[in-house]
């Protein structure tokens, strides 16, 4: 069986949880889905031009430009009143049981996030997940951001198999094309709004949720 290593934001944990702070600071809790957006595309550019940052620069970063394009003066308790929250994000709903599905059915599990690896062990410990991973691991231990090929071997290396007996699963399209194209399988939650990108390689598992998910890689893995 491959050992299973997860995408954490979006794909265990809720952003939801940073629309009341994102309400009470910009007075409009959609702009939480904006400022991700610029997150995201700050770390591909630095990624893409080899000018590395860690996860946690980039998101004050991206929460400055997004102040700025809103014509928002941020005061620190409103940085920290956001940027402090992403350590108590709350699993989505179907997280635990599918997590425990896939445990007891005997894979080997492992997080694999752009955050740093002390973010990271934050977030786990906070929704209760921690217990569910071998390792947390970070992009940040590589010095490349997911999608880089980099990312997706160091998590290998580091479990002690190759890439091809690594299924990622995530939320985002280009984790799962970074991962595929690295030599890992792949695994799509199709969470609200989140497609695939037909440009790129097609998992051979998707589900609207982890416990479709998990059922697919059970059926699949343990054959």
């Amino acid at each position: 069986m491959r050992v299973l290593v997860f995408d954490v934001i979006e794909t265990l944990l809720d952003l939801e949880a940073l629309d009341p702070a994102f309400q009470v600071v910009f007075g409009d809790r959609a702009v939480r889905q904006q400022w991700f957006q610029q997150m995201l595309q700050s770390a591909l550019v630095a990624t893409v031009t080899d000018a590395y940052r860690d996860f946690s620069q980039l998101g004050r970063a991206a929460l400055e430009m997004t102040a700025q394009h809103h014509g928002v003066e941020l005061s620190p308790e409103d940085e920290q009143r956001i940027l402090g929250t992403i350590r108590k994000l709350p699993p989505h709903s179907d997280v635990i049981g599918g997590l425990s599905r896939l445990r007891d059915a005997g894979f080997r599990m492992a997080a694999l996030t752009n955050s740093t690896a002390e973010v990271a062990e934050a977030q786990l410990q906070s929704a209760g997940l921690r217990d569910f991973f071998e390792q947390a691991l970070s992009a940040d231990m590589a010095r490349r951001l997911k999608p880089a090929r980099e990312a997706y071997h160091m998590a290998a290396q580091r479990l002690g198999v190759e890439p091809t007996n690594v299924r990622l699963i995530a939320a985002h399209a280009w984790d799962v094309t970074g991962a595929m194209r690295a030599g890992c399988a792949a695994a799509f939650i199709a969470r609200p709004m989140m497609v695939l990108d037909p440009t790129g390689e097609q998992p051979d598992i998707v589900g609207t949720d982890l416990d479709e998910v998990a059922n697919h890689i059970i059926a699949r893995e343990r054959r």
